[in-house]
Order: structure tokens, then sequence, then C-alpha cells
């Protein structure tokens, strides 16, 4: 890293962002650990992404966040790509190294367990059987996550199966695939429930399953976090089980992401919490 008295400048990549909640976060911890620096927005559309990530390093900036629609399309123009990202197939996090070079992470995954482990630190990987809904980009990086973690088995149930089965494919044989009709079934014995589809956030429609046959131990955890309790997690708590929204994955991934840039591993406080709930 340069001398830490320069300004340092980071950002998140996207096209739209300005709907991103990071500033707030890094400007935040840049306030508070007195770093002179500043977290920007960089809105670039999808022709410009090749321009944009060759002048992160001779700008001199610390690296940036990568957001829709560029976490798959920005892998050609990094030197490298650690493994995690490579199974969850998207980037969100770009480190301009001292040489001046690209490193490319996905934090997502890691960020929602550590948000489910701060919830319930009895809770681990391998605590028992997960089941994930949903088959997008935000599940790959959550089982992916979950398997370098140490899961031994991921139910996967999705209404198109053959995502699912992309994402058993890339990840291997712990993730079992599941019909979106048995959902409710693969509920059995699980010590975590995820939801990573969209159904419950804002001006979507709710999640549509019965937790009955959730065990009452389970985590539960909620991949959005706008509204901060979604229909589906109130269901969870009103039975007793310990939730999670997506604000833990947001705060928590931004964490390694601040260290790299910055040389400090930032602190969750409640003013950081307080801060984001604002922007509510």
């Amino acid at each position: 890293m340069s001398n830490p008295h320069d300004f340092g400048i980071a950002g998140v990549m996207g096209w739209p962002v300005a709907h991103s909640r990071s500033p707030v976060i890094h400007n935040h911890w840049l306030a508070r650990y007195g770093i002179p620096g500043r977290y920007v927005l960089f809105a670039v559309p999808p022709g410009k992404l090749e321009a944009a990530v060759r002048g992160l390093a001779p700008l001199g900036l610390r690296g940036c966040n990568v957001t829709t629609p560029h976490k798959q399309a920005i892998f050609p123009l990094l030197d490298r790509v650690d493994d995690l990202a490579r199974r969850i197939g998207a980037v969100n996090t770009v480190v301009v190294e001292k040489d001046g070079t690209l490193a490319g992470f996905n934090n997502d995954g890691n960020g929602f367990i550590q948000s489910l482990r701060d919830a319930d630190p009895t809770w681990t990987p391998d605590s028992g059987p997960i089941l994930v809904l949903g088959a997008g980009g935000a599940s790959r990086a959550v089982v992916a996550s979950l398997a370098a973690q140490g899961a031994t088995e991921i139910r996967v149930a999705n209404r198109t199966i053959d995502k699912a089965r992309e994402i058993a494919d890339a990840v291997g044989s712990l993730v079992k695939v599941v019909p979106w009709e048995q959902r409710e079934d693969a509920l059995d014995g699980v010590a975590m429930l995820a939801n990573a589809t969209s159904l419950g956030s804002a001006g979507k429609p709710p999640l549509d399953i019965s937790l009955e046959r959730l065990p009452k131990r389970a985590i539960v955890g909620d991949l959005i976090y706008v509204p901060p309790e979604t229909p589906f997690l109130a269901a969870a708590r009103a039975r007793g089980n310990v939730t999670v929204n997506g604000l833990g994955l947001l705060l928590n991934q931004a964490r390694p992401a601040f260290n790299a840039w910055f040389g400090v591993m930032p602190e969750i406080t409640p003013e950081l919490r307080q801060a984001i709930a604002a922007t509510f």
C-alpha cells in the first residue's frame, strides 16, 4: 500500500449505482478511523467497463466494489481472480495491488455466513443440513462459500431446476437439487434456511412457504434488507427461530474490502447500523 497519509479512493462500479449503500458504510469507517480518503459511486455503462477497469491503477485508486451488471464481465479484465470468486462465477471486490496488478474477490457469501454467526454463535456451516431457496447469483455465492467453510449438505430449491443444477455442478456433490414443489419437505432437519430469491423484497410478492416442518433451532436468513423484515422472516421469528436479514451481508462483505484498501479491519458498530438505517 502507498503512504498511509495519501488520500485513498475506492468506490463501487455498477449501472445503475445510485441506490448503493456502500458509500455510507465505507465513508463512515474512513471518518471513524481518521483515514484520509473517500468512497465514491462509479456509474459505468457496460460498454465502458474495460476502459474504467484499466483506469483504476493509473488513477491511483485502491480498488472498487463491483455490482450489477459487471460481476461476471470483469473477469477477463483482472490479473488474478481468487478461487472462491471463480467457483461463484462473480467478482464483487477488486484490489489494486502494490505493483498495479488487479486482484478479484467475492466476499458476498462469506459476508452472509458471518452475519449468521454474529446472530447465533453456536451455528456453524457444518451444524447440519442447509436449505437455500433460489438459484441466482446470490444463491451461488452463498452455496459456494458455505461449501468452502465446511457445510456437508446443502439443498437448493428453485423454480427453474436447471439453474439449481448449475450450482450443483459448480460446487459439488454436497449440493442436492430440490424441485420447487418439494421445498417444504426439504425443511426436515435443517440447521439453516436461507431465502436467496427476490420474493418478499419491496414491490415483489411474498415468498410462499409454510415453515411447519422447520426445526425451531434452525437459523433463518434472508438476503433481502428492503424491507428490513420480510413476511418470511417475520413468520420465522414468530415461531421462535433466530432470524437475520441481508443487511448483515452488506456490512460483513465490506469489512475485508475496506481492510484490503485502507489497511484497517473495521468494526460493525451500532452507530454504523444507525447510519445505514437512516438511508431507508
